[in-house]
This record gives C-alpha cells, structure tokens and sequence, in this order.
C-alpha cells in the first residue's frame, strides 16, 4: 500500500482496483445515497469504473479522490479529497477545485469527515497553493454541511440542479497567497 498522507488516524492513499469490494459495499448502502441522487450502484462494475475514472485524474490533474484508511485496523472506509473538476459544470463552475468525502455508513458519528476535511483544506491550500476550495451539499444533508462549516469553509448559496434537487455552495479562499 502506497501511503502519501496520513492524519492521526487515517491514512490517505490513491485509489486501487484492489479497493472495489469495500467501496462497492459503501456505495451499494441507500443511506449512503439519501442525500447523492438516491443512486446506490447495483454492480461492482460501476464501482470499478469509477475507480478507473478517479485513476485517470490522477494521470491528468496529479489530484483526485484519496482510499481513506483507518490507521488502526487497515479498513477502507471511503474516500476523501480534491479533485479538479473540470467534466461538467456545476452551480455555474467549471475547471475549479472541488474538495469532497464518501464515507461507509458504519464509520459515521465518529469525526473521520471532519479530520479529513482539515487535512484536505490545508494540503490543498499549504501545499497546492489552491486559491479557491469549493464544495457543494445536498442542502438537507445536515452532517455534512456541519463538518464544511465547523471546518471554515464558509456556505455561499443555495443552488437547484437540473432536477429541481437543492444544493448548497460552500468556498474557501486561501489566506496564505
């Protein structure tokens, strides 16, 4: 296991195919999508896909969605990061840094978001030298729009998408440039 980061209790490494039946059991969970599109993924196929998508923007951006490991049992429980998004538009934004987590439910409540969260902010703004960090919520995902908040980034807007569902826009700047 190629290890880049590491908090105190987590480890972050670039996703492997290898981590395919831990992310599948994570995104096959309804829970875990209440608040992602209502969209559980049905095949470990489209794990894996995604698993290769995330690859390539490592190939591409030198960034993406990090394996998030717990340090003390060497168990996947999700993933966390930044990402350059520059696939679609959102909120408006294109070609912007976007950080984000998925967590596996059973790891929930114990403040593995929020630790990965800080780690995420200051690599990317001590590190990357990121000027802007972004990140969107589902708008009634209370959680997550906590640890965003409790973490500094401050909320922007409420946005609808293409559906009529409502998100919320969150940003960072980064006070060391």
């Amino acid at each position: 296991m190629t290890v880049l980061f590491e908090t105190e209790r987590l480890l972050f490494r670039p996703l492997e195919l290898s981590d395919a039946a831990a992310m599948f059991e994570m995104d096959n969970n309804a829970e875990v999508h209440k608040y992602l599109w209502q969209t559980p993924t049905q095949k470990i196929e489209e794990t894996i896909k995604v698993i290769e998508y995330v690859q390539s923007q490592y190939a591409k951006h030198a960034i993406g969605r990090y394996a998030t490991i717990l340090k003390e049992t060497g168990e996947f429980i999700g993933w966390t990061g930044i990402k350059f998004v520059d696939d679609h538009v959102e909120n408006g934004n294109t070609n912007f840094f976007d950080y984000g987590y998925r967590l596996n439910e059973k790891f929930w409540g114990n403040g593995y978001a929020t630790e990965s969260t800080i780690f995420w902010l200051a690599h990317g703004f001590d590190k990357m030298n990121i000027e802007t960090m972004n990140a969107y919520t589902h708008a009634e995902n209370g959680a997550s729009n906590r640890v965003l908040s409790k973490c500094g980034m401050s909320f922007m807007e409420d946005y609808p998408d293409e559906s009529g569902v409502l998100w919320k826009w969150w940003q960072m700047k980064n006070t060391n440039l």
